[in-house]
């Protein structure tokens, strides 16, 4: 039974796979339609939650808009999410981040995570 789910579901997923976890400062890069002319708008934000597998996986990303937080829930295989681009990649100890829903100013900063000898970028 599981298996047709997975095979109905497989049309509608992602072809590329989006690269982060919760604590990273992200981009969404949300296709928005005005009348008949689509553009691109951008949510910059910290992932606070991943929830769901599958098709019906999700993130909340929080940020602070004129001294008011604000939290959007993107579905990850929604054609809406055009792109999904990592600014910080932040070093947490939890899945969930709903304690920055409480903190203030600097209290809502995050530690950055080193990339590992492993996963080091390489230009050339």
């Amino acid at each position: 039974m599981s298996n047709l789910i997975e095979l109905a579901e497989q049309s509608s997923r992602r072809e590329n796979e989006l690269n982060f976890t919760v604590g990273d400062t992200v981009d969404v890069h949300t296709r928005i339609l005005e009348g008949d002319k689509e553009r691109i708008q951008i949510f910059t934000g910290v992932v606070i939650a991943m929830k769901g597998a599958g098709l019906r996986e999700s993130f909340t990303v929080r940020r602070i808009v004129a001294g008011e937080g604000v939290e959007r829930t993107f579905p990850v295989h929604s054609p809406k999410v055009a792109d999904v681009k990592v600014k910080r990649h932040g070093r947490v100890r939890r899945a969930k981040l709903y304690y920055l829903r409480d903190r203030v100013g600097k209290a809502t900063r995050l530690r950055e995570r080193r990339a590992k000898t492993g996963e080091a970028e390489t230009h050339g």
